[in-house]
């Protein structure tokens, strides 16, 4: 059975180390947070992940959850762990106070979402899911449904999902055909099929509030086919009233669990809607003028709240990148200094054994030093990025808009970058076992199965890679990738004159030069073909991620070298370790970035050039 630790010793070296948040009293968020406070919110979230839900997450694979007499059953033990959960308030920790949350900092509720995610992937999604909803509700819900319904979402005792594929639609929304009709009295009536709804029905929660996009069809029952009409809308399972009474069961069923690849005990399911009652959030548009065309691009205010809730989700995503990477690779170390098998290369380790630990060979510590780099330099960056969030809305007025900038860029290269890799990560920890890995024994090819959804769902990564060069770069006329480029100069900058940290930042420097000609060379030739844009978008994307956790490993090395003889925090051993996969990231994946550039420099000629039917 596989094993998890809460990797709590690097979480504080980021939380105080790096980002100094107990030094940040300017901050409202941190201003009240001391280090005994916080480490005792770590030690009890890392408490209830490592033995209540860490135990359940192969049981919940092997029996999955299952649809009777029109209700999901989740696997035992979830629904035992999901009122545990909620009752410690592990749930909420960054809701307001009125709600029953601890009114937290994002950055420590994201640290409990990894930890959640490593423990058990599968069951983290239903509070997963339903924070976004949550946010989503409370950003463009009316006021009763705020205290009604948003209120309760955040205890736990009602649960939220997002609503949003269809069978023949995923990310083209012009193609939806769900519609909802409006009625006299401002509701509407909801009609359609949802698919891969994670959530969408199970028996851990009294009611499940579905937020669901879906048209407006015009006069004559006809629907467009354009963003002109979708809009964003609420959906109950059971009916509630504005006064927050519980009614009859709505038009929402779920028609079938999905047979998915792994997570299992996420229901994940097909949702029908049968004239379902449905609220549409967000402010109504103005009618058009008599005779005026719609306009085709544009969507309803309360789409943004879906998009909000969309890029919320997304680098959740990118965060259970980190995380399946994490447990992977901890299993992955274990296993490798405890199996024997052959002797060192340089003559044997271990003379009294009749092998050696298989940690000896260069290529199983390769592949575990390629994992750890990616997890601990992948957690540097989503926590600052967290940590940006915040910065953007109470620090320096000067630079809130430069904050904001910069953590919208980074969103798709979070989810996209970060699943790719926790994915390989995944499977070179698997690889560690070899035979043993491919058997259910040791969890994991569970894991490689739970990870591989990462880089499917809330976007696929080809996508991401498409919103980052379509959107994202030229966003604010370029004024987010400006202020990247100027932060991540500027960490080369301060640290390439330290003869200890020169080899690093030379590394991190030409890497970013190549990032700066691909930006360039996309601008250029993305424009003159739009088809080379998306040729290079998926390199592109892949060699900004390796950037960005290089500048983050070249912070993180500056750090260590200060304190290489150890402190009150940590000991010398764990500086070192911090040193070695700065250098590991540096000299092994840095690299990359110069095939990607070329690769992205070969352009969509040959891509594009063979006819669809000789493929």
């Amino acid at each position: 059975m596989p094993s998890y630790k809460a990797p709590l010793a690097d979480i504080r070296f980021n939380l105080y180390e790096m980002l100094g948040i107990d030094k940040r009293s300017d901050l409202p968020e941190f201003a009240n947070l001391d280090r005994d406070t916080i480490d005792a919110i770590l030690e009890g979230g890392a408490k209830i992940c490592e033995d209540v839900l860490a135990p359940l997450n192969q049981i919940g694979d092997e029996h999955g959850c299952v649809l009777e007499n029109g209700v999901v059953r989740t696997p035992p033990g979830f629904k035992e762990a999901y009122k545990t959960l909620c009752e410690g308030g592990w749930n909420r920790l960054s809701a307001p106070e009125e709600h029953g949350g601890a009114s937290l900092p994002i950055l420590l509720s994201f640290t409990m979402t990894e930890m959640m995610f490593s423990a058990n992937q599968a069951f983290a999604m239903y509070p997963g899911l339903t924070n976004a909803a949550y946010a989503a509700l409370m950003g463009t819900g009316a006021k009763w449904m705020r205290d009604h319904i948003a209120s309760r979402m955040a205890s736990g005792e009602w649960t939220g999902t997002m609503c949003l594929t269809e069978p023949h639609c995923g990310t083209d929304l012009r193609l939806m055909k769900t519609k909802a009709v409006e009625q006299p009295d401002g509701t509407y009536r909801m009609t359609g099929t949802k698919i891969f709804i994670s959530g969408g029905d199970h028996d851990m929660a009294d009611n499940i509030i579905h937020m669901v996009i879906a048209k407006i069809p015009d006069e004559n029952g006809k629907l467009s086919d354009d963003l002109s009409t979708v809009n964003f809308f609420m959906v109950p399972k059971f009916i509630v009233s504005e006064d927050g009474k519980m009614g009859v069961r709505n038009g929402v069923s779920c028609g079938a669990v999905e047979k998915k690849m792994g997570i299992k005990g996420s229901s994940t399911c097909v949702m029908n809607f049968d004239n379902a009652v449905a609220w549409r959030l967000g402010p109504k548009p103005e009618p058009k003028a008599p005779g005026a065309a719609a306009d085709k691009k544009s969507s309803s205010a309360g789409m943004k709240g879906m998009f909000g809730m969309m890029n919320a989700a997304r680098i959740g995503v990118g965060i259970q990148g980190i995380a399946i990477g994490e447990v992977a690779y901890q299993n992955g170390v274990a296993y490798a200094r405890e199996r024997t098998a052959g002797r060192a290369l340089t003559g044997k380790k271990f003379p009294e054994q009749s092998a050696d630990p298989i940690m000896v060979h260069p290529d199983v510590r390769r592949m575990l030093l390629s994992a750890r780099s990616f997890v601990e330099g992948a957690r540097a960056l989503a926590m600052w990025n967290s940590f940006l969030l915040t910065e953007a809305r109470s620090g320096d007025p000067a630079r809130r808009e430069d904050y904001a900038g910069m953590a919208d860029l980074m969103t798709p290269i979070i989810k996209a970058f970060f699943t790719d890799m926790g994915f390989e990560a995944t499977n070179a920890a698997m690889q560690c076992f070899g035979g043993h890995g491919y058997i259910r024994d040791h969890g994991m090819e569970q894991f490689v199965r739970d990870a591989r959804i990462n880089q499917v769902y809330e976007g696929a990564n080809g996508v991401q890679a498409l919103d980052l060069v379509g959107r994202k770069l030229m966003a604010k006329g370029g004024k987010n990738i400006g202020a990247m480029f100027k932060h991540i100069g500027d960490v080369i900058a301060a640290h390439e004159g330290n003869a200890a940290l020169a080899p690093l930042a030379t590394s991190l420097k030409r890497g970013f030069g190549r990032l700066q000609e691909g930006t360039a060379w996309l601008a250029e030739n993305g424009l003159k073909n739009p088809d080379n844009a998306g040729a290079a978008s998926v390199e592109f994307l892949r060699m900004f991620g390796i950037v960005l956790v290089g500048m983050k490993w070249l912070e993180m090395a500056a750090v260590a070298d200060k304190r290489k003889n150890g402190d009150a925090l940590n000991p010398a051993s764990f500086y070192e370790s911090k040193l070695v996969l700065a250098r590991f990231w540096m000299e092994r994946m840095m690299p990359d970035t110069a095939a990607l550039l070329e690769r992205m420099k070969a352009g969509a000629d040959t891509i594009m050039m063979l006819d669809a039917a000789n493929f």
